[in-house]
């Protein structure tokens, strides 16, 4: 074993400086390779250098050197390249000249040797001395290399922070983006309801909308604050990051005197800003579920004849997943567990008059109910943009609830029913609304709809 390292050693010390420079070197920092990660254009690079890079580019990611991009965010580890860095490091630096070694004023020998206890680089003569004899001493350049593979974990969780607060910081953007908008849209809702209903016209809408516009300043204040805040965490992530991804890089006596314990430490336990759950309040509506309740005649909860189906895949569901997600970069899988769905629709459709029907979604986080033209029930064709669909659609976003219509598609917040949820459908006057039977208050409401088909009631659960 010894002669066979020797034999590396030696082989690496007889290579050209710029032979071995252009071979163990990253082309993006030109420095050797750290964490080194081969695309499958064959060009490799550091880790950290190529997370930064693709943090700063355009999506799709590219190869930083031919511009290609790859197929799949696979990276490959290529072993014996990797074997080449390691020892190119412990033959010496090529930026770093050997006479810039430490030596020993005391005994005149190189310090090559890293004490554990007291943590002090000394010479073989310094080791076997009576204050350190007892104590476990490493070399220099097995101590630096496990402390560089330390910090190389830390920035990997460093990494998963800052792609963590890159997906929040997009759907904050997002909410703040759509916020007023909403808040028009659920104004109009609410002041439509009331008039349909004839009930309290002038006091019970005013007061209502009052309190509305109190609520929305407040929750987009709200959404401002916690945009700063997660901005201000970006660039102290990304700070944190590049200086150790520098700390890496130095030499190994570099390394070990600058290696601070506290500092990844606390590195590892930063705080994250959460993202903001922007709710308006869902006042009561008295007389709104009896009002509701004539449309329903003979019929009863759950009154239609359905047919159901099974499917492992709902292309409603796999569109709004791949909506919602922000792109993660190198390193990082956030992709959600697949579902298994039950898919029910009416046996009959309606071409006139008014309809109401009760939903029990209890107990279920991924579901979709409403209405729907025939074409789209074929399962190729259910997808979000389609036209004939009036759907209110409920997806669990990792321990996150979020609601959405469709179609246009459009996020929805108010909180979210944990029983039965009541449709109700005006074909003449254009109207499909959502209502939270258990509050009797509104959820949402397409207005002003041309409805150009028949409708079926449509529902769909699925459970991880």
């Amino acid at each position: 074993m010894v002669t066979q390292c020797s034999f590396f050693f030696s082989l690496f010390r007889n290579m050209s400086s710029k032979s071995l420079r252009n071979e163990v070197t990253c082309s993006l920092c030109v420095k050797y390779f750290i964490d080194l990660v081969t695309l499958g254009c064959g060009h490799s690079f550091c880790m950290p250098c190529l997370c930064l890079y693709w943090e700063e580019g355009q999506w799709p990611p590219r190869c930083p050197v031919c511009r290609e991009t790859p197929h799949q965010l696979s990276l490959k580890t290529n072993i014996i390249l990797k074997t080449r860095v390691f020892l190119a490091r412990r033959t010496g630096p090529y930026d770093v000249p050997r006479s810039a070694e430490k030596m020993c004023e005391l005994h005149g020998k190189t310090k090559n040797l890293f004490c554990e206890i007291t943590k002090e680089v000394l010479c073989l003569v310094c080791c076997m001395s009576v204050e350190h004899g007892a104590h476990t001493h490493c070399s220099v350049e097995w101590t630096a290399e496990e402390y560089r593979q330390r910090l190389l974990k830390i920035m990997r969780s460093v990494w998963e922070k800052i792609q963590e607060n890159k997906r929040n910081l997009n759907r904050e953007t997002n909410k703040i983006r759509t916020w007023e908008s909403y808040v028009t849209m659920w104004k109009k809702m609410n002041q439509t309801q009331y008039w349909k209903m004839f009930y309290l016209v002038y006091y019970g809408e005013k007061h209502r909308l009052e309190k509305i516009e109190e609520e929305s300043k407040e929750i987009f204040q709200q959404l401002k604050e916690s945009q700063y805040n997660m901005d201000l965490k970006r660039k102290l992530l990304r700070q944190i990051y590049e200086e150790l991804k520098e700390l890496c890089c130095k030499s190994d006596m570099e390394l070990i005197q600058n290696y601070l314990q506290d500092f990844v430490g606390e590195s590892v336990q930063l705080h994250m800003p959460r993202p903001v759950v922007p709710q308006l309040s869902a006042w009561p509506i008295p007389g709104l579920i009896d009002w509701l309740n004539q449309f329903q005649g003979n019929r009863q909860t759950f009154c239609f004849h359905f047919n159901f189906a099974f499917t492992p895949c709902v292309p409603v569901f796999e569109d709004l997943r791949c909506l919602l997600a922000v792109p993660d970069g190198p390193g990082v899988n956030n992709s959600p567990p697949r579902s298994k769905y039950f898919l029910a629709w009416g046996a009959e459709s309606f071409t006139s008059g008014q309809c109401y029907w009760e939903v029990d979604v209890a107990g279920c986080c991924n579901w979709a109910i409403g209405f729907c033209n025939d074409s789209w029930m074929r399962d190729s064709d259910m997808v979000l943009d389609s036209e004939g669909i009036f759907l209110l659609l409920c997806i669990r976003e990792n321990s996150q609830c979020s609601f959405f219509t469709a179609s246009p598609l459009s996020p929805q917040y108010v909180k979210r029913p944990l029983g039965r949820v009541g449709l109700f459908l005006d074909f003449d006057g254009g109207v499909v609304s959502f209502v939270n039977v258990a509050n009797s208050s509104l959820i949402c409401s397409f207005l002003s709809c041309s409805f150009s088909s028949p409708l079926r009631p449509f529902l769909c659960s699925g459970h991880s």
